[in-house]
């Protein structure tokens, strides 16, 4: 049986890392029926929009995609394209691993953590304006609900049974934030009553970001709001060796993307000597979400071979290798 995905190259290195994985994927021996479109900056020469209709339309049908990084102007121009993928699919859970990898030097060797990150709502709503006509004072509006709050917890619980996991640790800000964060604590706390073979805790932001550092292997599962998602989910990445080495999940009810988190990195695309790792993890979450689980094993796995055996590391990673190279790398071990 062959499952129709869309795929979105994306800007900047895009292409070239997304070409990377879908050859990956494919070694995998899933059949897969790749439909091209186009999205981001990209987009605009040909389409006059970062979001043609027809990719929507695309996304709509296929209900999965799989998604290279794409440019986004910052404080002014369209909005970002992420975030209205995001908004117009409601892919309300964000779910970014982070693992240590054999053969990448860190300041720990034992992460094994997942940031799932509520991803429609909060300081991300969109919801703001200047105050004043001299735009020297701006209001941004903070947008939680009850129903946003219990479906990404609850999301939270149901990846922990499914993935073994066996603890879940609720981030906020509810001491200071006490409307909007308050909220997310008090539907965080009624979900996990459901579900008590799973432990729970809640810990303040500020001291989890300093937990992280200090000891990230008390971690497990974190769940937290739009914002603190964001912020937090980059410090763990980091952790394990940067952006180039984490995947991220968008899930929704009718839909779900799967992504690089890196930027598009004009200032090596084209140069073939990308690191293709984070799209590829992307691909081996997305066949797993499909239910090709041996699949995503044996991707997920050759990936982390070839960088422990540190034969063809790109240049991120302190070798000299292109992107060709890894790639050959991985479908060697495929």
């Amino acid at each position: 049986m062959t499952t129709p995905v869309t795929l979105i190259p994306g800007d900047g290195i895009g292409p070239e890392v997304v070409d990377a994985a879908v050859q990956v994927i494919d070694a995998t021996g899933v059949k897969i029926e790749w439909q091209r479109v186009a999205a981001g900056a990209g987009a605009i020469p040909t389409h006059g929009t970062p979001i043609p209709q027809e990719t929507l339309e695309a996304i709509r049908k296929s209900k999965l995609a799989l998604k290279g990084p794409l440019a986004t102007p910052i404080g002014e121009g369209y909005r970002s394209v992420n975030v209205a993928l995001r908004k117009e699919f409601e892919l309300f859970a964000n779910v970014r691993p982070a693992r240590s990898f054999a053969g990448v030097q860190t300041r720990y060797n034992d992460v094994n953590l997942v940031v799932i990150r509520e991803n429609t709502q909060g300081m991300y709503s969109g919801v703001e304006h200047f105050v004043d006509e001299e735009h020297s004072a701006a209001e941004s509006i903070s947008i939680i609900t009850r129903k946003g709050s219990e479906r990404v917890v609850e999301h939270a619980f149901l990846y922990a049974k499914a993935h073994g996991r066996k603890q879940i640790t609720l981030v906020h800000k509810a001491n200071i934030l006490k409307c909007t964060s308050g909220l997310f604590l008090e539907a965080g706390r009624d979900v996990a009553k459901k579900h008590p073979e799973i432990a729970f805790k809640e810990m303040i932001v500020d001291n989890c970001a300093m937990q992280l550092v200090k000891n990230p292997g008390q971690f497990d599962i974190i769940v937290t709001t739009n914002l603190f998602g964001d912020i937090l989910s980059d410090l763990t990445s980091g952790l394990v060796g940067g952006l180039g080495l984490t995947a991220g999940a968008n899930i929704g009810y009718s839909a779900a993307i799967f992504e690089a988190v890196h930027g598009t990195a004009p200032d090596i695309a084209g140069k073939g000597i990308a690191n293709p790792t984070a799209v590829m993890l992307a691909g081996a979450m997305m066949l797993e979400h499909m239910g090709e689980k041996a699949a995503a094993t044996k991707l997920a796995t050759a990936i982390r071979e070839a960088i422990g055996s540190r034969e063809a590391l790109t240049g991120d990673l302190g070798g000299s290798a292109t992107c060709k190279a890894f790639t050959a790398s991985v479908l060697k071990r495929l």
